[in-house]
């Protein structure tokens, strides 16, 4: 089973996206749809139980299939102080035994039926889902309360998945050439005072500081009925739906004590900060350019994310085509506008082309922003990018569930908007982009005087980081 951590949030539809798994890579990009197309309604009933879990249906009889998916308000910005990964950790723990399943469960309950199941953890929150033909839907239902309700939380499971986590860990981000880069060393640089600055996947020297005492603490205060949003999109009774969803989930308690939440604000920079960072295995040097944006239901997220597909959209986008094809003076080049519930970061990623400096490479970038930031796109841009963009909204609502699928985007609306139907009104929002908005967005937002600039070189070569007059060393 592949569970999975995505340290720069989920990806929101059309206003966010995910950090590349590993360094640099490029999501295909669908067929361009023709434009203006006519978004089909998503119909769907919500209602709130008594224990305070929320709950969101949405009937679709032209599959034979149903989407189960529960979503935990905790995510890696709750973990305890000196005990980052927790969120990640508990990702793993929820597939461990239940008073009433043994471990792996949902493995049988779902791969042996002919579909599939996982689960992933983000800053904000954690998910779970199951698609499976419509008649296991049931035994889903049980299975979700069975894991909400009566997870077994012991030393032994704790232990094992502690040892999954590091080596997850180690493979993924420590043997990674930029693993460090994106999952420790941009989220140290880009946030001071939000907990987004801690890595979601968590450090091997506070897991192995944990105790089955805080593991426990921490469960008991977070997966909980009135912490959680359970979505069930498919071919259903909408009547039969109900009712089982009232026999094993209304049933659940909460515990007496409250949770806490993250009431930190991260503050507005004011002035440039610049970084330097070291590994192990870096083949070559790379630059990471980061500036604090919006949150997603603000009304310049669109902008920002129209901004970040012109920008890097594809190698005929315009980094691309300066950096690498024109001057040649990096290897790969990427940008990401990345949304979470307490804001967002813009960023831009780049390594250089062996013979040339990071320095090259930043005043390359600078000088494509300040030429944006003059001129805004061009309208063969502007059009091209719409286009794309609306074809990844019509192709994520083409499957019930799974990654991106419409389950999931019901989900993402209710967390970041508050507004589950929010599909019409968001697409409307990239439509009516102007130039001018674009153009706008990247004066206000990507300032040269509120950037971050974090270099990440070989260890032991510390001539070729960029620092600055006080460079600061993150670890």
């Amino acid at each position: 089973m592949f569970r999975t951590i995505h340290a720069a949030g989920l990806a929101l539809l059309l206003a966010t996206t995910a950090a590349a798994p590993s360094a640099f890579a490029q999501a295909p990009t669908p067929a361009v749809a023709a434009p203006r197309s006519v978004v089909p309604p998503i119909a769907f009933n919500r209602r709130v139980l008594p224990n305070g879990l929320e709950v969101l249906t949405s009937l679709d009889r032209t599959t034979p299939n149903v989407s189960v998916q529960v979503w935990y308000g905790v995510g890696s910005k709750n973990d305890p102080a000196g005990r980052s990964g927790f969120a990640h950790l508990f990702e793993h723990m929820m597939f461990k035994a239940t008073k009433n399943l043994p471990p792996e469960s949902f493995d049988r309950l779902t791969e042996d039926v002919g579909g599939f199941n996982n689960a992933s953890t983000y800053d904000d929150f954690t998910n779970y889902f199951e698609v499976v033909p419509a008649n296991h839907l049931e035994r889903l239902l049980w299975a979700e309360a069975e894991r909400m309700g009566s997870l077994v939380v012991d030393d032994a499971n704790f232990k094992s998945e502690r040892d999954v986590v590091k080596e997850e860990l180690r493979q993924r981000v420590l043997a990674s050439p930029y693993g460090r880069l994106f999952a420790l060393y941009v989220p140290q640089a880009t946030y001071k005072v939000h907990p987004y600055h801690r890595p979601g996947i968590g450090s091997i020297a506070e897991l192995d500081a944990a105790t089955i005492d805080d593991v426990r603490a921490f469960h008991q205060e977070y997966y909980r009925p009135d912490n959680a949003a359970l979505i069930v999109v498919g071919n259903f009774d909408e009547a039969q739906l109900n009712a089982w969803i009232d026999k094993y989930l209304g049933v659940l308690k909460n515990p007496a004590e409250g949770m806490k939440r993250v009431t930190a604000v991260e503050p507005r920079r004011t002035g440039p900060g610049v970084y330097d960072g070291y590994g192990p295995n870096v083949p070559l040097p790379a630059v990471a350019i980061s500036w604090l944006g919006v949150k997603a239901s603000d009304p310049d997220a669109p902008a920002l994310k129209v901004l970040d597909a012109i920008l890097s959209g594809g190698k005929s986008a315009r980094l691309y085509d300066s950096l690498v094809y024109e001057q040649r003076i990096a290897t790969e080049v990427a940008a990401s506008q990345n949304s979470r519930e307490a804001g967002s970061f813009f960023q831009i990623v780049a390594t250089a082309a062996p013979g040339r400096t990071l320095a090259e490479v930043e005043r390359a970038i600078a000088k494509e922003l300040a030429a944006f930031s003059e001129k805004g796109p061009t309208s063969g841009e502007l059009e091209r990018c719409l286009a794309q963009a609306e074809a990844h909204f019509l192709f994520r609502l083409q499957t019930v569930g799974g990654f991106g699928g419409k389950s999931d985007q019901l989900n993402a609306y209710n967390t970041f908007i508050g507004d589950p139907g929010y599909f019409e009104q968001d697409l409307r929002r990239y439509r009516s982009a102007t130039p001018e908005q674009l153009r706008d967005a990247a004066v206000a937002y990507l300032k040269p005087t509120r950037r971050v600039i974090l270099s990440v070189v070989p260890r032991g070569r510390v001539a070729l980081a960029l620092s600055g007059s006080q460079p600061v060393t993150v670890s």
